[in-house]
C-alpha cells in the first residue's frame, strides 16, 4: 500500500478556506488525474472524480463525498496596521494566540494572532481566553503598508506546519478534513489494482464546514446510487473520553443513526470484522455533523453510510490524526466498493437491517 502520509502534509501545507477551495481543489486535482477515467468540477467548486466500473450500462454508481474546505479567518476591520478576525467556520479562539498565519491579502503576508494587554480588554472578559472579536493579526508591517496590501474581506489560513509526532500520528491544520481526502485518496489507489462494477464517484466537496453546500448539490447533480461520507471524528483525548470519542490509532468509525442506511452499516460493519480491520461503532443519534446529513435527503434520497476517522483537537490549528487510521479506512472503502455487485440495491431492505 503507498505511503499517503507526504500527500496529507501537502495537502495541510496550503490553504483552502470554505468557499475559498482552490489550492486544495489543484493539488487534489493533481493526484487524482492519473486515479480516475474523468474529472470536473461542480458548478459550486466541487471536484469530482469519475472512475468507470465493469459492469455494462446504465451502471450503478457510488459517491465517496469528504470535503476539503478547511476553518479559517477574515479580515473585518485595519486598526493601526493591525487586523480585527471573524470566523470562517467554526474557529475555536482559545488557543489562537501565538497561532502563525497567513493573510491572502494583495501578496501572502506571513502574521501572527496576537492578544492585547490584559488592561485594555473589557472588564467582563477577566481572566477568561480572549474572544475573538478582541484578537488581531500582526504582520510586521507600518500601517500605510498594511492598507495598501490587505482589505476588508480578504482570507486568513493557519500557517502551521505539519509536525510528525510519535506512533505515525500527523499534527497540522486542516486535517478536518483532508484526512479524509487522503483516505479516499487510499480507495482509488487500491482500485487501480482491483476490479469493482460500479462507476466510482469520488468527490473532494466544498463548504461542508458552513453548510453543506458542496456534498448536498453533487449529490442532486450526479445522482449516484448510494453513498458513503468520509469525515473525522473525535478522538480520546485530554477532557475527552465519554462514549461520544474513540481511539487514535484503533481504527475507523462506522456511524449508526438516522443519518446512516442500516443496511450499509451492517455491510460496512461484517467487511470490516472479515478483513480484521479494528473499527468502533459511533453512535450519531441525531444529526451526524457530517455531509450524510445533505447526502441523505439529495433528490428522492439516497442510502447512505458515514466512516469516520478520530482526531484530536478539532477545529485549531494543531489537529492530530493517526496515519494508520486514514490507510484503514481507504482500504475499507476500497474493499466495500469492489464487493459490490451489480444487484446490491435489490438486497437493501430495512427488514433484514
Amino acid at each position: 500500500m503507498p505511503d499517503i502520509a507526504p500527500f496529507l502534509k501537502s495537502l495541510i501545507s496550503i490553504s483552502g478556506l470554505s468557499g475559498y477551495e482552490t489550492p486544495a481543489a489543484a493539488l487534489i486535482e493533481d493526484k487524482w488525474r492519473p486515479l480516475v477515467d474523468e474529472i470536473s468540477r461542480s458548478r459550486l467548486g466541487s471536484l469530482h472524480g469519475l472512475k468507470r466500473g465493469s459492469a455494462g450500462e446504465p451502471r450503478p454508481s457510488i459517491l465517496i463525498a469528504a470535503h476539503m474546505d478547511a476553518i479559517g479567518l477574515m479580515v473585518t476591520q485595519l486598526v493601526d496596521g493591525l487586523l480585527r478576525l471573524t470566523a470562517v467556520g467554526g474557529v475555536d479562539a482559545r488557543i489562537l494566540p501565538g497561532t502563525p498565519v497567513i493573510v491572502h491579502g494583495m501578496e501572502d503576508l506571513p502574521g501572527m494572532v496576537v492578544q492585547p494587554p490584559g488592561r485594555t480588554l473589557p472588564d467582563e472578559v477577566g481572566s477568561d481566553p480572549v474572544p475573538l472579536e478582541h484578537l488581531l493579526v500582526d504582520v510586521g508591517l507600518f500601517p500605510s503598508k498594511v492598507a495598501g496590501l490587505v482589505r476588508v474581506g480578504d482570507l486568513v489560513s493557519f500557517d502551521t506546519p505539519p509536525a510528525d509526532l510519535s506512533g505515525e500520528v500527523l499534527s497540522g491544520h486542516s486535517l478536518d478534513n483532508r484526512a479524509s481526502v487522503a483516505a479516499l485518496t487510499v480507495a482509488l489507489e487500491e482500485l487501480q489494482s482491483r476490479a469493482h462494477a460500479w462507476d466510482v464517484l469520488a468527490v473532494a466537496s466544498v463548504q461542508e464546514e458552513v453548510g453543506l453546500v458542496g456534498a448536498q448539490t453533487s449529490a442532486f447533480g450526479l445522482h449516484p446510487t448510494l453513498a458513503v461520507a468520509v469525515d473525522v471524528t473525535f478522538a480520546k483525548g485530554p477532557g475527552a473520553n465519554d462514549w461520544q470519542t474513540f481511539p487514535l490509532g484503533k481504527g475507523p468509525t462506522l456511524g449508526w443513526g438516522p443519518n446512516i442506511h442500516p443496511f450499509l452499516h451492517k455491510t460496512l460493519k461484517e467487511l470490516a470484522e472479515k478483513l480484521e480491520i479494528p473499527f468502533s461503532v459511533e453512535v450519531m443519534p441525531r444529526h451526524s455533523g457530517t455531509d450524510a446529513y445533505a447526502l441523505q435527503v439529495a433528490a428522492e434520497g439516497l442510502p447512505t453510510a458515514v466512516v469516520s476517522i478520530p482526531l484530536r483537537y478539532m477545529h485549531t490549528p494543531v489537529e492530530a490524526v493517526a496515519v494508520k487510521d486514514v490507510q484503514r479506512a481507504g482500504r475499507l472503502l476500497a474493499a466495500f466498493i469492489a464487493g459490490l455487485e451489480v444487484d446490491f440495491v435489490e438486497k437493501i431492505t430495512w427488514e433484514e437491517s
